[in-house]
């Protein structure tokens, strides 16, 4: 800021000049400018990952549908494969699960969770934890259908 030493009267009065210097803001908005122009492109460098290519199942072999549990808004609990579901409850749900998977060693196959929006947390987290204290640890969220 400047200020001027005397006034139009001649005095001695020292009034302030309220002139803003925009030279040094505008040189900072230009280099800041330059900076994210340069540092933008590296931002979008991708990573390179190879997957394996999709193969599909071998002829004449049956594709194996998943077991579905299906938490309603309700609280209802259903458990199939495909399309063919059957109502169950959270006492029921590890004996319904190890014989839709087949009976066995039911508890080394891989169960998948659909639930609705709505469902309450509490609820499907009820379902998880009977799951796992029976012993299935192959648990799988579905948010679409996958066939």
């Amino acid at each position: 800021m400047g200020a001027k030493l005397s006034g139009p009267s001649g005095g001695k009065t020292i009034s302030q000049n309220a002139d803003i210097n925009v030279t040094p803001f505008v040189d900072i908005m230009l280099v800041l400018l330059i900076i994210f122009m340069v540092a933008a492109p590296l931002a979008t460098v991708s990573i390179r990952l190879d997957l394996p290519p999709a193969t599909p199942p071998i002829p004449g072999q049956e594709v194996v549908e998943p077991v579905v549990i299906n938490i309603q808004s309700s609280g209802q609990l259903f458990i199939g494969v495909g399309d063919v579901l059957t109502e169950t409850d959270i006492s029921r749900l590890p004996v319904d699960a190890c014989a839709a998977l087949g009976g066995g060693a039911c508890q080394q196959e891989r169960v998948f969770i659909r639930a609705d929006a709505e469902v309450p947390y509490n609820d499907f987290m009820t379902v998880m934890n009977t799951l796992q204290q029976n012993g299935f640890l192959k648990v799988g969220l579905m948010n679409e259908d996958i066939m």
